[in-house]
Formats: structure tokens, C-alpha cells, sequence
């Protein structure tokens, strides 16, 4: 790690392993300079942003209907982890198939249902391209949500619910008054531990995409591939790989620092 942060002052590429040139903050000015840079860089945080919201409701209401069934919550609980055991580069070839154009899942079953031949370019058309990313990124990972939320919702003492009955609460009020803020602690964990995670997402949109058409759906680390292994600048992809870590420390600092508070309320 103390050797790429040393390349990403250099114009060290992989084409010339010696002989290469102090050259300062040059590939970071590079960077900021770069439109492309920019471009993965904004959706990324779109990515974050939508796929991490999706599956914490999505996680927060299954979570809570769960914990409502008593006798099969053991196997709903297997079922519902079974796409955790998935490798995300199996995910990615499974819904690429999915979203193919010609022999693709989605256009046979519309083909199916309107009768006649449809051809949707899923993985290719602007913005379909990055949605049906996210669609496999939130299949993949909501269960993880489910589980922790389902871990903190089962801690809570039945007593206060039983409490809450008794003063004639709905269930909304309990879910919104009991519930949510019980399992505040495991909200900040799952979406601190799920937004690092997804920061790093490269096997799903390298196999479903490659980053293209035309950096389409490019994410930060897929253009870091892309710099420093195919346009060999691998000095250059140094640097924009320890921006992103910076950028990660913070934002790791930011959440762990809400859950302290919400520790001590």
C-alpha cells in the first residue's frame, strides 16, 4: 500500500518496470481535470445512494414481517441468505443473461406476455444499463440487510411491545416509536458495513457491462481497472485509487461517529 500511494507520485506505467520519474501531485491535477473521472465518480455515489436505500427499506419491512412468523422463521431466514452465497461474478453472468438483448429472460417473458418480439437492449440503452446494475447489486445484498435488521428487532424485549398493547398503540406507532429506534445501533452498522462494500463494486459491473457502452456505467473502480491495466497508466490509477480510500476513511468516520450518538441516546 506504502509503494502505490510512492507510484502515484510517479509516471511508473507497467510497460517500463524501471526508469520511471518523480513527477509530485501531477496524476492527481490529472485527475480532477478528468470528465471521465468525474463522471464514474458521480455514479458511484448515485449507486451507493439508490442500491443502499432500496435495500435498507426493502430489509427494514421484510425484517419486520419476519419477525412476525414464528414456526418457519429458521427457513425463511436460509431462504432469504441464499443470494449472499452467490459469488458476485456468478450474479453478474446470471443477470447479464437476465437483461440480454436476444436470448435474455425479461424480453422472452414480455415477448410472452404482449406476443410479439421484443428487443430491448437492457444492458446497453442509457439508463437501463446502470438500473439493471443496481436491480442485481440489490438482489444480491438486500439479505444481508434482512438478516442484521432481523437480529435487532428479535433483541428487543417483548415487554414493551406488550406495554405498547396495552395503551392501545397501531402497529405502525410501535414499528415507528419502538422498533426503528431499538434497532438504531444495527441500522448504522448495516449501512456503514453495505456503502463500503458497494464503493469497492467491481465484479458485478465488469460482467455485466465492462463499464461501457461508452463509461455508461463506468464506476470508480472499474475505471481504475481501466486506467491502470488497459490504458496503462498505472501510476495514474494509483492515485485515484488512494482518492477513493481517503474518501472512504471519512466516510467511515462519519457513520461510526452517528452510531456513537445514537449509543448514547
Amino acid at each position: 500500500m506504502i509503494y502505490s500511494l510512492f507510484l502515484s507520485f510517479t509516471d511508473f506505467t507497467l510497460l517500463k518496470s524501471t526508469g520511471y520519474n518523480f513527477t509530485g501531485i501531477n496524476n492527481y491535477i490529472s485527475l480532477f481535470k478528468n470528465s471521465i473521472f468525474w463522471q464514474s465518480f458521480g455514479k458511484t455515489i448515485i449507486y451507493i445512494a439508490v442500491a443502499v436505500n432500496v435495500e435498507f427499506i426493502l430489509g427494514l419491512i421484510i425484517a419486520n414481517m419476519m419477525s412476525h412468523v414464528i414456526r418457519v422463521q429458521s427457513i425463511l431466514r436460509t431462504i432469504m441468505m441464499m443470494p449472499m452465497m452467490f459469488a458476485p461474478i456468478l450474479v453478474g453472468f446470471q443477470f447479464k443473461w437476465f437483461f440480454n438483448d436476444q436470448v435474455g429472460l425479461i424480453n422472452n417473458i414480455l415477448y410472452s406476455i404482449t406476443g410479439h418480439p421484443v428487443i430491448i437492449p437492457w444492458l446497453v440503452q442509457k439508463p437501463l444499463g446502470f438500473i439493471t446494475i443496481i436491480i442485481a447489486e440489490i438482489w444480491m445484498s438486500t439479505p444481508f440487510m434482512v438478516i442484521i435488521f432481523l437480529a435487532g428487532i428479535v433483541s428487543i424485549p417483548q415487554e414493551i411491545f406488550e406495554a405498547a398493547d396495552v395503551d392501545g398503540a397501531s402497529e405502525w406507532h410501535k414499528f415507528r416509536y419502538i422498533t426503528i429506534p431499538s434497532i438504531s445501533p444495527f441500522i448504522f452498522i448495516a449501512m456503514a458495513v453495505r456503502s463500503l462494500d458497494i464503493a469497492k463494486a467491481y465484479d458485478l459491473v465488469s460482467i455485466m457491462t465492462g463499464g461501457g457502452p461508452a463509461h455508461r456505467t463506468e464506476l470508480i473502480w472499474t475505471y481504475v481497472y481501466r486506467l491502470a491495466f488497459v490504458s496503462q497508466k498505472f501510476a495514474l490509477g494509483c492515485s485515484m485509487s488512494f482518492i477513493v480510500v481517503l474518501l472512504s476513511f471519512a466516510f467511515t468516520f462519519y457513520l461510526f461517529r452517528n452510531l456513537l450518538k445514537a449509543r448514547k441516546t
